[in-house]
């Protein structure tokens, strides 16, 4: 019998991919690559969404 998997909620801005590493095209003096890591602020970085009852208001 096939086992079902869990729904997760995948955040609608990112699809999933919260968190993007950009080449700028520049290098360090090593020879790295200069990245960027750039996160979703709708998830803030998890993929995900939270139900609209769980979300914490701050004060």
């Amino acid at each position: 019998m096939p086992q079902h998997a869990q729904i997760t909620r995948v955040c609608r801005d990112c699809d999933g991919f919260a968190t993007a590493a950009i080449t700028t095209g520049t290098r360090h003096r090593d020879g790295t690559r200069v990245t960027l890591r750039v996160t979703c602020p709708a998830c803030k970085g998890t993929g995900r969404t939270t139900p609209a009852g769980v979300v914490r208001a701050g004060r």
